[in-house]
């Protein structure tokens, strides 16, 4: 089951010739084409539950799917594609919904799954024994909606670590082997409680650097220093954050995507923060309903995609200013926003 998943090859292009050096040619001009990237449905799946969350286990060709039965008992599905179709694995179903999953505190070779459920728990899984978690706390008091792990998988530098977001207005950070955070953010006493929708880790680029980003309800995003254990910044987006992501955690903070109701979404330059005006951006409207996330294509941190509560994914390029910095009347020096271009534009689900 763990063997990679590859594409097919290319299909000979009519008019190519046989020599390889002109069947390269060939396909090099075809790739170099401004046609738009297709969006093509490779497999449709009816499931017996609502699914939350989805993961690519790393390196092989299995996926787990993570969710809530009608019941309120949670579902964790594993599929293998297998000869253009989904196979179910294995399934086990839980005490509680399950909302958010993440392989990404664990090693390539463990590919443990971390996930969080509607009663607090954070949870941790092998997925060849899922009957009973290696590793459980009450993470929250309600449930948790957003989870990110970092320091596995080769990415990033520096401790494995997962990081929660709960209704409860935390945001905790957890070494996978220790009962209690490491760090816990929580609102100031007397300070309103507003719900946490959604967490990433970025900025580890060596091993004392590590930021996480959070988006709550109220449309507020703060950028955590973990180095420092400081508010490196915050901000309000005026619509409730449903979703955060760096183009690479693994660098020194580049740019960020951030989603939100209202049908927009912001991509943040983080290269460079003025003392008042903040990070630079720019704001895009999309989908025509809520903007659900953002997920940057690994091999290229410049593409990515965004899914909408029209059931349709949008895919953008971003483009970078002649100059990225510029000085403010203040002669403090101030980032300048990019731009985005949309690529191509498919509704895949009309049940969403």
């Amino acid at each position: 089951h763990d063997r990679p998943f590859t594409p097919g090859g290319f299909e000979e292009l009519k008019g190519a010739k046989s020599g390889p050096c002109d069947t390269m040619a060939a396909r090099d001009s075809v790739m170099d084409t401004t046609e738009a990237p297709q969006i093509i449905e490779h497999i449709h799946k009816s499931l017996t539950h609502t699914p939350y969350e989805t993961k690519w286990v790393p390196c092989s060709a299995r996926l787990v799917c993570m969710g809530i039965y009608p019941k309120a008992k949670g579902a964790l599905q594993v599929f293998e594609m297998s000869q253009g179709e989904l196979t179910l694995v294995s399934e086990t179903q839980k005490p509680h919904g399950i909302k958010c999953g993440t392989f990404g505190a664990s090693s390539i070779e463990e590919r443990h799954l971390a996930c969080g459920d509607y009663a607090g728990n954070l949870s941790i899984y092998d997925l060849s024994n899922q009957d009973a978690p290696l590793f459980s706390v009450q993470a929250h008091s309600q449930i948790i909606n957003a989870i990110d792990g970092i320091g596995g998988q080769d990415v990033g530098y520096g401790a494995p670590e997962l990081v929660t977001g709960g209704r409860d207005g935390c945001v905790r950070v957890w070494d996978p082997r220790v009962a209690e955070p490491v760090v816990s953010l929580e609102p100031d006493d007397g300070q309103s409680v507003r719900d946490c929708w959604t967490v990433a880790f970025g900025n580890s680029y060596n091993d004392e650097e590590r930021c996480v980003s959070a988006g709550y309800d109220n449309g507020d995003i703060k950028l955590f220093d973990l180095r420092t254990n400081t508010l490196r910044y915050e901000t309000n987006v005026a619509n409730g954050v449903t979703g955060v992501e760096f183009d690479r955690r693994d660098i020194e903070m580049n740019k960020f995507a951030v989603t939100t109701l209202e049908s927009k979404f912001r991509v943040y330059d983080a290269r460079t923060q003025h003392p008042t005006e903040g990070l630079a951006y720019l704001s895009e409207k999309a989908h025509k309903s809520t903007v659900w996330l953002a997920r940057h294509l690994p091999q290229n941190r410049d593409l990515f995609m965004t899914g909408g509560g029209n059931g349709g994914f949008n895919v953008y390029k971003y483009s970078y200013p002649s100059a990225r910095t510029t000085t403010a009347k203040d002669n403090h020096p101030m980032g300048v926003a990019g731009s985005v271009e949309l690529l191509n534009s498919r509704v895949i689900s009309v049940s969403y």
